[in-house]
């Protein structure tokens, strides 16, 4: 913990070197092949077949509930509609380097707008049917050049509580495939070796409208929103967040340096760009849209999940533009932050004020070069070309189709 003097300096370094942030040092490209990579353009690297669905699995559901088009899993909606306007579509399956599965499984939601991923487990396996019976593309390789968007807590494990998501993994037919998910933890059963992990949706438009001068100063040093506590489906503590967020609330509560709270300010995003420093930490699952959000704003993003990984991180430098804490150090946060020197802020910010960072991790109408869609699709490109192994002989079967609980069996 600070004493009187030590606050005194940090409040002094906080009104003058982030408003010298903004004003002197504006941006900053990450030099060599991280750079290089956030700026790849995807056409002309590679070929998606689009499979034509009936509209239950997809466009029914979206008219049913149109929340879908704005909850943080609304990317697997969007990811359809760029796709089916690409210059990487191709009509011709036979000329395909990759096949796209256009369902959309999280867009089940209970009246207060929380995605229900229990039908997922049926509605992944009624489409997988149906594409295998119809074409003869999945059976070539069972899947191992098909992809799908899986944007769900923990991917397609499909449960929004952790220790049940590990008790499920990941839904057997698509141990093949390639899964394009938000979920993203190391040595987890819920991460295939091979996924490509994305943003959350975040609306672009709507932070685009919040957008403040970038001439003011960032006057807040750390700011946070949100739950610390899940009293309705952790009423006992402790197993949220794995603890993080409580012990955020219970050390800095009244740390005049953290403008910490459960409200949700309608100048959420106004404050944001105010803010040196805006926690990331995890909840039930390690990401959250606010990782997103402090980078569209420029706040430092800080990265309270240990082994996550990150958005893209073949190309975002999330170690030069972000600071990362473990889980068991949050008590330490207010010394390990005003720790860092002025110097290292003012890169980070610089690096954060390039618009490549930006558009990486939103999915904005319609889509613009270097944006999340295109650096999906540059992970896909990466993984080209696909080795022959991946073909199976006439006949041959690897995935079991029994497999998993039995709930997951039934028709959808």
């Amino acid at each position: 913990m600070m004493n009187r003097s030590s606050l005194s300096t940090i409040l002094l370094f906080l009104f003058f070197s982030a408003s010298s942030a903004e004003h002197n040092a504006r941006t900053e490209r990450i030099s060599g092949s991280a750079g290089d990579v956030l700026e790849d353009n995807p056409v002309g690297r590679l070929k998606v077949y689009v499979y034509e669905l009936p509209s239950k699995y997809n466009k029914k559901l979206l008219q049913k509930d149109p929340r879908c088009l704005t909850h943080m899993f609304a990317a697997e909606i969007f990811m359809h509609r760029f796709l089916l306007s690409s210059p990487v579509r191709t009509r011709n399956p036979n000329e395909a380097d990759w096949f796209y599965t256009p369902i959309y499984p999280t867009c089940d939601l209970t009246p207060t707008g929380l995605p229900l991923p229990f039908k997922s487990p049926r509605m992944m396996r009624s489409a997988i049917q149906l594409i295998s019976s119809n074409w003869p593309y999945w059976n070539r390789t069972e899947g191992a050049d098909h992809f799908f968007v899986v944007p769900h807590d923990f991917g397609a494990c499909f449960h929004y509580q952790e220790e049940k998501a590990i008790e499920r993994g990941i839904l057997p037919l698509l141990k093949r495939a390639t899964l394009v998910q938000t979920f993203g933890q190391r040595n987890h059963v819920c991460l295939d070796h091979g996924s490509i992990t994305i943003p959350p949706f975040a609306p672009p438009q709507k932070m685009q409208a919040h957008l403040i001068p970038p001439d003011i100063p960032r006057s807040i040093f750390v700011y946070f929103r949100g739950l610390f506590y899940d009293v309705n489906n952790d009423p006992e503590g402790g197993y949220y967040a794995r603890g993080a967020r409580a012990a955020v609330w219970e050390n800095f509560k009244n740390n005049p340096l953290f403008d910490i709270s459960t409200d949700h300010p309608t100048t959420y995003y106004e404050d944001m760009q105010r803010s040196i420093f805006c926690l990331c930490p995890l909840g039930w699952a390690p990401w959250s849209p606010r990782l997103v959000e402090a980078v569209v704003f420029g706040c430092i993003p800080v990265i309270i999940a240990d082994d996550i990984v990150l958005p893209f991180a073949d190309a975002i430098p999330w170690e030069e533009i972000g600071v990362f804490v473990a889980e068991k150090d949050v008590p330490e946060l207010d010394t390990i932050l005003t720790s860092i020197p002025t110097e290292v802020i003012l890169r980070k910010q610089r690096l954060l004020a390039n618009p490549s960072m930006k558009r990486a991790m939103l999915f904005p109408q319609p889509a613009q070069p270097g944006d999340a869609f295109h650096q999906i699709l540059n992970g896909l490109a990466r993984k080209l070309p696909h080795d022959r192994s991946i073909y199976l002989r006439e006949g041959e079967k690897v995935l079991n189709w029994t497999a998993g609980p039995v709930g997951d069996l039934k028709p959808w």
